[in-house]
């Protein structure tokens, strides 16, 4: 698979209107060549393709994160025929751990991307992902066999194909990169929903072992899609920063120190539900309901969540920041709800409903805040290291969770501790409004132009948008 030039992920960002034509309200030629000059096409029959099988990629990979809540029951009897002493625990561990992964190793996705290219990284990643989840079909029964093939080769292929599926969007969208990007990332949304059916019906009829190499066959299909990632060529800009300077000049910027680090603390509970949500169900409710329903409901208002509050982001008027502690708080509040919807199932439904809505709305602002905060340039890094630091609590907290329960026999605590983070977070996050973006070696007289599409006019790799800076909120 040969490789166009200009694959860095520094520069896959879409090339931005000059100050001048910025000013005065100039648009772009129309008959330029995009091949050529980087210029993103914004459609065509390549484009849309693109935009698929960025679609299926991110569908494949966190459809079966977010649905292992069917396959946790299958591996906590396994371990507890086993005669383990804490089989929630471990078989918890097993998911989280994909999670996990998948984010720590985001940071090192984007910088072998930079090396690779785009298609290798992904054509590498749905590889090794689908060989994890193969050979996880000859272990069922040992979990730190598990642990290294479900638990840290799916994920770490699912962070090398994650990473440039949706980097590669850059490359074929301005115009419309915002709600391709909603679309793309809705695509875990879609595959959450049909995903826990799939597998609990694979299970039912073939068992867990050819469950597992039947997603294995379909984890194999990023290696497909990986062909369609063929970057376009773009014209490196003179002030090109090297890697390392802009890590460093990420980990300078205060403001994104204190957004990072309340995030990362924020999402100690996050995985919980996604891992015992079906184990929840089935000990809550004695009369037969579907326990794969809330998982389908949150998957549902996610995607929804993401399109929504994706499109309000938009508006130079909103505080993105803002909008992402409201989702927090409303998070937290209503995992802690979850215990008190045992009387009933619909109002277990309803409580999943709004999880799911609150979490698109999460995930849909996190890129938008790092570009805001960290500029053009140190937005790639800036995302890598919030992602690395978020798997730590991804992959602790299911675990933790599972030993309270082993020791409690009841999911009130865990459910309880798991909505006390994002709630607290949500206050923390109020810090970012007394720290600046600004280095202290910055030209004071260097103002940020905005184009008339709401892109910042900028090289700094420090904050490009002042919507958080002093003023109203």
């Amino acid at each position: 698979m040969v490789e166009d030039s200009g694959t860095n992920l520094l520069n896959q960002k879409p090339h931005l209107i000059s100050s001048k034509n910025a000013l005065n309200g100039a648009t772009p030629k129309k008959d330029v060549d995009f091949e050529e000059d980087g210029t993103p096409p914004d459609g065509g029959a390549r484009a849309w393709l693109v935009m698929v099988g960025s679609f299926f990629c991110n569908g494949i990979l966190f459809g079966v994160i977010n649905s292992y809540s069917v396959l946790y029951t299958e591996f906590h009897k396994i371990l507890e025929d086993k005669g383990s002493t804490n089989p929630s625990g471990e078989a918890a561990l097993v998911g989280s751990l994909a999670m996990g992964t998948t984010f720590l190793v985001s940071a090192v996705a984007g910088v072998l991307t930079d090396f690779i290219g785009l298609r290798r990284t992904t054509f590498l990643g749905g590889l090794i992902a689908s060989s994890g989840m193969f050979l996880s079909s000859f272990c069922v029964d040992n979990k730190i066999a598990l642990y290294i093939t479900f638990g840290v080769m799916y994920g770490l292929g699912g962070a090398l194909a994650y990473t440039p599926s949706l980097a590669v969007l850059g490359h074929y969208f301005n115009k419309y990169l915002g709600v391709v990007n909603g679309i793309v990332t809705a695509g875990s949304s879609v595959f959450t929903i049909a995903m826990p059916y799939v597998i609990a019906a694979s299970l039912k009829r073939f068992k867990i072992e050819w469950t597992l190499r039947i997603l294995a066959l379909i984890a194999s299909l990023i290696m497909v899609f990986a062909f369609l990632f063929k970057p376009v060529r773009t014209t490196k800009s003179k002030k090109d920063m090297k890697l390392t300077d802009a890590f460093l000049s990420v980990c300078k910027n205060k403001k994104y120190l204190v957004w990072a680090i309340v995030i990362a603390g924020s999402l100690f509970g996050y995985f919980v539900p996604y891992v015992y949500m079906q184990d929840f169900v089935k000990k809550s409710f004695s009369t037969p309901v579907d326990g794969k329903l809330p998982v389908l409901c949150i998957g549902i208002t996610s995607g929804l969540g993401r399109l929504i509050f994706g499109y309000i982001a938009d508006s130079p008027k909103v505080n993105r920041i803002l909008l992402q502690q409201m989702a927090f708080f409303s998070i937290g509040v209503l995992t802690m709800l979850l215990p008190a919807a045992t009387a009933s199932f619909g109002w277990l439904i309803a409580i999943t409903l709004g999880m799911g809505l609150f979490d698109g709305c999460f995930i849909s602002v996190l890129g938008p805040i790092a570009f805001d905060i960290c500029g053009k340039d140190g937005a790639t890094q800036a995302i890598g290291f919030l992602l690395g630091t978020c798997s730590i609590p991804l992959t602790v907290g299911p675990y933790v969770a599972g030993v309270i329960y082993e020791h409690e026999k009841s999911y009130t605590i865990p459910l309880i501790l798991a909505g006390i983070p994002p709630t607290i977070g949500s206050v923390l996050m109020f810090l970012t409004r007394f720290v600046s973006t600004k280095p202290s070696n910055q030209d004071p007289t260097e103002q940020p132009l905005k184009t008339p599409n709401g892109i910042y006019n900028k090289t700094s790799t420090e904050s490009t948008d002042d919507r958080y800076e002093d003023g109203p909120v």
